[in-house]
């Protein structure tokens, strides 16, 4: 006799494929916004200080040499060179953060989709019934004296307390257009 192996009984709990995982490099694997976050974030903790480091660089560079001819070079080299690398840095970090604030947005609104799927579906199966078992909002009325026939959960007389369930005897009585309530025979 043989039994099927269950996820918690496999050995040491590798995931399976299209699983994805919450440690690692495996998740990056499929999920491009993210592996976009991780590149943009190191790019820019890369640049970012390395920028800082040649600027500085090049301040040293031109206050310990004596020549204005060649202040002017570490100026272009490091300080130019150094903002540009500072300045892309910078703009990755604030990419890595905008692909973070996606990421999330997306995440939210589908825990958000799925939050309403789940009341969607609680609110369909949970009909009032009564004594005998049938739907409360599905039995037709008519509201005070009116010529219309309603469902009792219809949002046109849902309000009114003079509501009257409606007997045999209907056939002249028009079916609203909003809910259209079945008739019991």
């Amino acid at each position: 006799m043989t039994t099927a192996a269950t996820p918690s009984s496999r050995a040491g709990n590798l995931p399976r494929a299209g699983e994805s995982t919450r440690s690692g490099i495996a998740p990056l694997k499929d999920n491009h916004y993210a592996l976009l976050q991780v590149v943009l974030f190191w790019a820019g903790a890369i640049m970012l200080p390395l920028g800082i480091v040649v600027i500085i660089l090049g301040w040293y560079g031109a206050a310990n040499t004596p020549y204005q001819w060649d202040q002017m070079s570490y100026v272009v080299s490091g300080g130019m060179l150094g903002l540009g690398l500072t300045f892309v840095g910078g703009f990755l970090y604030f990419g890595a953060w905008l692909a973070r604030i996606a990421a999330d947005g997306r995440e939210s609104s589908k825990r958000l989709a799925d939050t309403l799927l789940v009341l969607a579906e609680v609110t369909a199966t949970s009909a009032r019934t009564d004594e005998q078992g049938l739907d409360i909002g599905a039995i037709p009325v008519v509201a005070g004296g009116g010529t219309t026939m309603h469902r009792r959960d219809c949002a046109l007389v849902a309000h009114r307390d003079d509501l009257t369930p409606v007997g045999e005897d209907n056939a002249h009585l028009a079916t609203c257009r909003v809910c259209r309530p079945t008739a019991r025979r």
